[in-house]
């Protein structure tokens, strides 16, 4: 798990969801990320409301071996834009990730070039492929999301500012 910087064989898989801390540093500034692990199977989609509002970023995972979890991937973007609210959703930070990338190539269901294009026609979405299990591409992930996502509220700052001193 990225927060605590190491892998488990024991891992459980998320049931409803899970929550952590990750404190990093961003363009020279601490920044403390709040992560919410949230379970894509269907019987807990009916969580993700409480989850999903006022989060500045999200990561959509799915498996590399498993064609089921690509495939879920514009149900699961739908379902956290409509119940997470977020306001200017087309340039929402939201990045894809193929997780279990360290897998031998014969275990692979999706291909990279499906998934790049994929994130490309549905808003053009960053994307990596990360292996938990060796920590590869991992904190990488964390971090070029978070600093899209600090960007991003820099930028709605600087918007409402100058809205309110042209009004």
């Amino acid at each position: 798990m990225f927060e605590h910087t190491k892998f488990t064989d024991n891992f459980k898989p998320t049931i409803g969801a899970d929550f952590s801390n990750k404190d990093v540093e961003i363009e020279g500034k601490p920044v403390t990320l709040q992560i919410w692990d949230t379970a894509g199977q269907e019987r807990y989609q009916s969580l993700g409301t409480a989850f999903y509002r006022g989060a500045d970023c999200c990561l959509l995972v799915y498996d590399i071996t498993n064609q089921w979890s690509f495939d879920n991937l514009q149900s699961w973007k739908e379902n956290f834009l409509k119940k997470s609210m977020v306001t200017q959703p087309d340039d929402f930070p939201l990045m894809v990730i193929g997780n279990k990338a360290d897998l031998a190539e014969e275990s692979r269901a999706v291909s990279q070039a499906d998934a790049q294009d994929w994130c490309k026609k549905n808003g053009d979405h960053m994307f990596l492929e990360t292996s938990a299990s060796k920590n590869e591409n991992v904190e990488a992930a964390f971090l070029q999301i978070a600093t899209r996502a600090l960007r991003r509220q820099e930028q709605m700052r600087e918007k409402l500012a100058t809205q309110m001193v042209n009004s």
